[in-house]
């Protein structure tokens, strides 16, 4: 089987051109990361992995076209055809994080596996200038490390990791010094404010890429180029390694399309040595 034939996009396959609701997106969230054991696990197994009640499975299968559950599960086993995990219960509970996590940068790597939405995004932020980047609360560190990096080769990069009352100028003060699009890191769970503030930024004229949890996650409706990378879940506080990585990829996206990218990271390369900025 392809990387691009997963078990998780076929998933993803099943699930577009629906429109559902909050908790059935969370439901197909779910799913997607426990593709290989989804065709095995009952209604009431799958409502307690996606923590709404059993009746939303139900609805949530009506709403793909089934008849009910037990149909959608059958078509499941049918293109989605996966073991589970062996050996999973050997891992204790750090080590399952982890491994939890190995497996999102898997699912992360089967969708780069088709390069032209990251390529897309990357010539749409490289083109604005200036270059906003938006991350509240749990994406506040998500937007700071692409910001930081972006910094060194985009001429002039603006973090919005501070939400508040100010938040709209800054953006209104974007769009004024010629912004074109600006970039929004969202993680669970998900602010108001930044649905509010990706609403208000498309208001303004803003061509939005989101780099999220899921397709499926509350900024979509508010983005015009979703880049979905999963978190993990396992610990008591989310893991954001998938989401990481995909800021970095996206950023060497946009440092191909910034034909004095390379100039620039050798000029710093040269200021750095000079000023002694770092110990080696």
């Amino acid at each position: 089987m392809s990387v691009t034939d997963s078990p998780a996009n076929r998933l993803q396959t099943l699930f577009e051109g629906h429109r559902l609701t909050p908790t059935q997106r969370r439901i197909a969230h779910s799913m997607v990361r426990r593709a290989a054991d989804v065709p095995f696990l009952s209604s009431v197994e799958l409502a307690e992995l996606a923590g709404v009640s059993q009746p939303s499975v139900t609805r949530f299968a009506v709403a793909l076209g089934f008849d009910g559950y037990p149909a959608l599960r059958k078509h499941l086993r049918e293109v989605v055809p996966a073991e589970p995990a062996a050996g999973a219960g050997a891992f204790n509970e750090y080590q399952q994080a982890v491994e939890a996590e190995i497996e999102n940068l898997r699912h992360l790597a089967e969708l780069l596996a088709d390069p032209r939405p990251v390529q897309k995004a990357g010539r749409i932020l490289a083109a604005s200038r200036p270059l906003p980047v938006l991350g509240l609360r749990a994406a506040a560190s998500q937007a700071y490390g692409f910001a930081y990096f972006a910094a060194k080769v985009h001429p002039d990069v603006r973090l919005l990791n501070e939400g508040g009352t100010m938040i709209h100028d800054r953006i209104d003060a974007a769009v004024r010094a010629g912004a074109t699009a600006l970039l929004c890191f969202a993680l669970p769970r998900h602010p108001r404010e930044v649905v509010d503030t990706l609403a208000y930024a498309k208001d303004a004229g803003l061509t939005v890429v989101t780099v999220a949890d899921s397709a499926f996650a509350p900024v979509a409706k508010y983005s015009d180029l979703l880049l979905p990378a999963a978190v993990g879940t396992g610990l008591a506080f989310d893991t954001a390694c998938a989401p990481m990585l995909l800021g970095r990829v996206l950023l060497e996206a946009v440092c191909d399309d910034l034909p004095d990218a390379q100039a620039r990271l050798e000029e710093f390369d040269t200021h750095a040595a000079a000023r002694g900025l770092f110990v080696e």
